[in-house]
């Protein structure tokens, strides 16, 4: 006798909404109460299921291909985009696309990271493996928007910059710096938003800013976990713990307060519907960017500077701490 595989609740829900769906159409039969009910318990069963996910899950999540990258929300929240090209020294790195553009009516210059989604765009893009040539372009175009006076939207979106022989010749460390460096001074407000994978120097090389959004189920690391498994374990397949020990998740980096605040994706992740989460991105930016119009210069630049100074105040607090407890002996 074949053996009853129990379904999850959320596949069980979701087949007994289509199953209703067509009864209703074969039937001519009105089941929208019905089905709406269904609906809420889906949204409460997939909501429980995501507070559940492991750092790993979440990493994973942040990595689906199907999750909407950098030009999708360009296309779905600014208008009059304007892509502009090249770093002025060797090349245009296409993992890096950039340029003025509209929004809600207001000029703004959006940079961010880009991936494809099949292998010859992915080609193109370098699997949204930024190099020197694409830190140096998004560092032109920030110093073009601090000249014309308009706010800075930065996509993050990568596992890190790009770690080749090539990038390395045309020295990706020294690019990244200095995007560190130039962005502390910028004189206009910048809003980076890490949408998928934020990791190491490859994230930071455009995350300096005023305000550092997250979403929902986006991470943000010094680096991958695999990485770091490699490093501590020498083993890479102690990927998941290492993602635990990083503390990479949105919420943890909220808790920290690396991350200002973290925008809610739609029921099931942010792949299930580009609309809404695209609209939640807009009202972040929206609200954190009247916000930061209303500083003067100087406050802006101050505020970003001590932003970044707090963040490890736990670990100095500690070490003070313990010293005091040493010297009281």
């Amino acid at each position: 006798m074949a053996k009853t595989v129990k379904k999850e609740p959320v596949e069980a829900l979701r087949d007994k909404i289509a199953e209703l769906r067509t009864l209703s159409q074969e039937n001519n039969i009105d089941m929208s109460e019905a089905i709406a009910k269904l609906k809420q318990e889906l949204e409460a069963a997939l909501r429980k299921k995501a507070r559940a996910l492991t750092a790993w899950q979440h990493v994973k999540l942040a990595r689906d291909p199907r999750r909407p990258y950098m030009l999708d929300y360009v296309g779905l929240l600014f208008t009059d985009f304007i892509e502009l090209a090249g770093d002025r020294r060797f090349s245009d790195d296409k993992a890096i696309v950039g340029g003025f553009a509209k929004f809600r009516g207001e000029k703004v210059m959006v940079i961010g990271t880009q991936k494809g989604r099949d292998t010859r765009s992915n080609l193109i893009r370098n699997f949204g493996w930024p190099g020197a040539d694409g830190y140096r372009k998004a560092l032109r175009l920030m110093k073009l928007a601090d000249k014309a006076g308009v706010p800075i939207i930065t996509f993050i979106d990568t596992p890190g910059a790009y770690p080749g022989i090539a990038s390395e010749e045309r020295h990706v460390g020294e690019a990244i710096a200095v995007n560190l460096r130039e962005m502390f001074a910028l004189r206009v407000p910048v809003i980076a938003i890490v949408i998928g994978e934020g990791g190491s120097g490859g994230a930071l090389g455009l995350g300096v800013g005023n305000r550092i959004l997250m979403m929902e189920n986006a991470y943000y690391s010094v680096i991958t976990p695999e990485g770091c498994a490699a490093i501590l374990w020498k083993d890479r397949n102690f990927a998941p713990q290492a993602a635990d020990a990083l503390h990479l998740t949105s919420d943890c980096l909220l808790e920290l307060g690396v991350a200002d605040e973290v925008i809610l994706e739609p029921t099931g992740g942010a792949q299930c519907d580009f609309e809404l989460a695209a609209e939640a991105v807009g009202e972040a930016i929206e609200h954190n960017l009247k916000s930061l119009k209303k500083m003067v210069v100087a406050k802006l630049i101050d505020q970003r500077y001590e932003k970044f100074r707090k963040i490890g105040v736990f670990t100095e607090c500690a070490e003070k701490a313990a010293k005091e407890k040493s010297d009281a002996k």
